[in-house]
């Protein structure tokens, strides 16, 4: 029997190391969420360029509205969710069209892309911010409306529909914001591109809008309310699935 005089035999501290190394995550996903989203609140406070485009064409829009019905009532009561609807449409296009495009003319987006973490974290991040954006352009909206077209549209049924709404066109258009952000007409192009994708949600967005404004049973505007929820989880999947391929070409 041969005995060790040196003792008992120690594993090498370099294979603690690699385990410990093993265990440790590259990025965490929601870390990664947090930290894109976070990087254009930031970069947006600084620069105020996109809010601040949003929320006076949103302004000027509401005001053109209020100067041409301001003798007849009934037409503003009929018009209101259609100002709704399209001013937060031309006013989030016009902010989506710039979210992307100011990184590509900072250069920061190929380093966004090269960054160690899932593309689809990259994606949702800019889909968080800007959701932010188009929904504080709205609530602006809603509480100019409340006031120059004496309607009441801070409700909370209403409000949902909104943030619906919102979501699915935040979604798609970020995705397709992506796709047209390397061509050299992407302004005009990407309306283009949004207008026909995003008419389920506009579509179901008005007639619950209006059903609630005027008070019908929920049996009237319930159908589009689950379309717009449905609609929203479909345009997030395949965005999620997407977003990967698009930004490779």
């Amino acid at each position: 029997m041969t005995v060790n005089p040196t003792g008992p035999t120690k594993k090498p501290a370099a294979s603690a190391d690699s385990q410990t190394v093993q265990r440790r995550p590259l990025t965490p996903y929601m870390r990664a969420v947090g930290a894109v989203a976070w990087k254009d609140l930031r970069a947006e406070l600084r620069s105020r360029e996109m809010i601040t485009s949003m929320v006076l064409f949103t302004v000027m829009t509401v005001m053109v509205f209020s100067l041409a019905l301001e003798l007849d009532a009934e037409a503003r009561k009929s018009t209101v969710v259609g100002v709704l609807w399209v001013t937060v449409v031309f006013a989030g296009t016009l902010g989506l069209s710039r979210s992307l495009a100011a990184e590509k003319d900072r250069g920061s987006l190929d380093a966004l892309l090269l960054a160690p973490v899932e593309r689809s974290a990259l994606f949702f991040g800019k889909v968080i911010g800007n959701l932010i954006f188009v929904l504080l352009v709205a609530l602006v909206l809603m509480v100019l409306l409340t006031v120059l077209f004496n309607i009441t549209l801070i409700e909370p049924l209403l409000v949902l529909i909104v943030i619906l709404g919102t979501v699915g066109f935040t979604t798609v258009g970020t995705l397709l914001s992506s796709m047209s952000v390397h061509a050299r007409a992407r302004e005009t192009l990407l309306p283009i591109l949004l207008m026909p994708v995003m008419m389920p949600v506009l579509i179901s967005a008005v007639r619950a809008s209006s059903a609630i404004l005027d008070d019908l049973p929920s049996s009237e505007w319930i159908a589009e309310l689950r379309m717009l929820a449905v609609v929203d989880v479909v345009f997030l999947l395949g965005a999620y699935l997407l977003f990967g391929f698009v930004v490779e070409e």
